[in-house]
Parts: structure tokens; C-alpha cells; sequence
């Protein structure tokens, strides 16, 4: 095992694969990963699906049964998906008995495309928790607008929740009450709080690679490669003050666990910055660092691991942002261009998932 990864684990950051293909599952690198680097969850998303099923021939003979079968190709998507999702979270399952549920998780998104229903997304979220029947199981929903209520209704259901596509700190403030009212809901339902968990994935690189961009406009470079962390630090503060509310330590006296920050999008964009900036600079306790295979590898390699980077940061973090916002960057609108990308490439690659699967599905 890397030294490196040892010491960011005892820093109390979650290490996860935000990767996932049946390739990696049936040679045992998923398991490899575990044993030597640390990996204690896996997430996924649509562009990764669209990834895994563009190589190799892993997935052929589940294709052909299931054109034999005369399955539609939306249907044909979920049978692909939440087998290797279920596969992958009985890999994990002695990492989520270890932790006490904490850990040994596997994240399936809902189809893009309903990413601003929330009835529909709801509806799909309680399909695939049935269809893979795994307690290690995360159900991804966007944190648009439609989706908070999806996030509430999920679970308050007792259906654990993986909140994605997060950029604002105002969004991510309305992400964690959603959170606490479906905590709410289920404790009124008598469910066991111990049981439902959550993460909510705060996305990183992406919003630099905005930023940057209107800081050359701007011609502000000085100011490029800050606003992601800074951003990142604030999300975390602003969940030290939901952890320091009454409201949430009623739950926790009943059973509830934290929903823990997650960094995503945590690969760096830009080849000029230290290709593990966004691991270096956001380690705190309590968090997850979803990887790439490539940033985990150079996380094992040659991070930089040297204690809390996040709250002794808090005001330089702020400064950031008021720099920013004196250079002529307009916050709202870098997320909210943020959050429409986000979803509109989720959706790309969804289309992209079903007409390759149309194509292969030849019986």
C-alpha cells in the first residue's frame, strides 16, 4: 500500500474510484484497488457507462440474451448497468461491514433526461433501489431544482442518496435541509435513521475550468487555478454549521450519520496545476475524494498529505471569492452555467449509452 494514500485514509478522507467497468470487476482490479490503494467506494455516472461499453467485449454476451429476449433498449440499459452495480457492491460489501455502512459503497445515477422531474426521477429512484437489492447501494440524484424534493421523498423512503451536480454554495445549503427533511420524513415513519445515509458530491475542477476561462477575459490570471477549492472550503463550512444545529443533532440522538461532503470532479483540467491539486488541498475529516483512476495514482505517487487544508483556510477561502467578484466574475452565473452543463453532458452521454446499446443489441 502507498504511504501516501495510508496517510490521507487517517486524515479521515474517504478514498472512492469514480470509475467503474465490467472489464474492471471481472479481472479483479476493483478488488486489487481495495486491498492496495485504499479504495473504499466506487461511483459512477452515464459518461462512465458510455465509456466501459465502448471497449473491450465484456458486455457482448449479456447483449445478445437480451437481444434474443426482445428487450427494449431503455430496459436493456438498466439490466447492463445495475449488473455491474451489483457486482460491484458485493465486492465492496466486507469494506461496508468493516465500516459500519459507512463505507463499501456503489453510486447508480438516475437517467439524466429527468433531471428536472422530480416525480419521474423519484419513480426511477425506487426502480433501480429494487432492481439492485444491495444495502451498499447510493442512488444519484442531480441537485437541480426539481431534484431537491426527489432527494426528500428518496429518503424519506429509507433509500440512500448520492446528491450530484452540486457547484453553489446556496445550492448545497438547500441540498442538506432537503437532506434533513427526508431524515425527518422517515423518522416520523418510524424507520431506523442508522440505516439511510448520504453524500453529497460537490463538484471541484469544473468549476475552475469556468472561472479560468472569464479570468483571461477578464485579464485576471493571477487569480486562476483559486476559485475551486476556495468554493469547496466554503461547502464545508457551511456543513460544519448544519452539524453544529439543533436540528441535525435531534436526528443524530436518533441514529442519523452526517451526510458527508464528497469532492467530485476531482481530476484536474488544466495541465498547468499539480495534477493532484484538488486532493492536496481539500483533506478534512469526514469527507470522501471520488478519483479517477489517473489522480489516484498520482494521489499514491506524490501527493502531498500534511494535515487539515480545508479550515484553516476558511478566510482565505472568502477572500478568494470577494477577489473574484471585484476581478468581474459573476458567481451565479458560473454555476448556474455550470449546473446546465453538467446535466446537458450527463444527457449526451445517456444518448450516447442507448445508441451504442441499440446498435449491439443484435441477437
Amino acid at each position: 500500500m502507498s504511504e501516501i494514500l495510508n496517510k490521507l485514509s487517517g486524515q479521515g478522507v474517504a478514498i472512492w474510484l469514480d470509475d467503474i467497468s465490467r472489464e474492471r470487476l471481472r479481472t479483479g482490479n476493483l478488488d486489487q484497488l481495495i486491498r492496495e490503494k485504499n479504495v473504499v467506494g466506487v461511483t459512477s455516472n452515464p459518461t462512465i457507462f458510455a465509456n466501459a461499453l465502448s471497449k473491450g467485449d465484456a458486455y457482448n454476451a449479456q447483449l445478445h440474451d437480451l437481444a434474443v429476449r426482445g428487450v427494449d433498449v431503455g430496459e436493456a440499459v438498466r439490466a447492463i448497468t445495475t449488473y455491474d452495480i451489483r457486482w460491484a457492491a458485493d465486492v465492496l460489501r466486507p469494506v461496508y461491514d468493516a465500516t459500519g455502512g459507512v463505507d463499501g459503497r456503489v453510486s447508480l445515477e438516475v437517467d439524466p433526461r429527468l433531471a428536472r422531474d422530480s416525480e419521474k426521477t423519484v419513480a426511477e429512484a425506487r426502480a433501480l433501489w429494487w432492481l439492485v437489492d444491495r444495502p451498499n447501494l447510493f442512488i444519484k440524484i442531480p441537485s437541480t431544482v426539481e431534484g431537491l424534493p426527489a432527494i426528500t421523498q428518496a429518503l424519506s423512503e429509507g433509500i440512500s442518496v448520492n446528491v450530484t451536480l452540486i457547484f453553489s454554495l446556496e445550492r448545497y445549503r438547500a441540498v442538506m435541509d432537503a437532506w434533513l427533511a427526508g431524515l425527518e420524513a422517515a423518522q416520523a415513519k418510524g424507520l431506523d435513521l442508522s440505516k439511510i445515509d448520504s453524500v453529497a458530491s460537490f463538484f471541484v475542477s469544473r468549476v475552475d475550468t469556468e472561472i479560468d476561462k472569464r479570468l483571461d477575459k477578464l485579464g485576471k490570471p493571477e487569480l486562476k487555478g483559486k476559485a475551486g477549492v476556495a468554493n469547496a472550503r466554503l461547502a464545508y463550512a457551511a456543513f460544519e454549521d448544519v452539524m453544529n444545529s439543533e436540528r441535525w443533532q435531534r436526528l443524530r440522538a436518533a441514529g442519523a450519520r452526517p451526510q458527508r461532503p464528497l469532492w467530485a470532479s476531482t481530476g484536474v483540467k488544466n495541465p498547468e496545476y499539480s495534477d493532484t491539486l484538488y486532493v492536496d488541498q481539500l483533506v478534512v475529516p469526514g469527507t470522501v475524494n471520488t478519483m479517477p483512476e489517473k489522480t489516484l495514482d498520482a494521489t499514491a505517487d506524490h501527493a502531498n498529505v500534511s494535515g487539515d487544508t480545508v479550515r484553516p483556510f476558511y478566510e482565505q477561502a472568502w477572500n478568494t471569492m470577494a477577489a473574484l467578484k471585484e476581478a468581474g466574475v459573476d458567481y451565479d452565473d458560473v454555476v448556474k452555467v455550470l449546473e446546465d452543463e453538467g446535466v446537458d453532458k450527463f444527457e449526451a452521454s445517456w444518448n450516447e449509452l442507448l445508441e451504442s446499446v441499440t446498435k449491439n443489441l443484435v441477437p
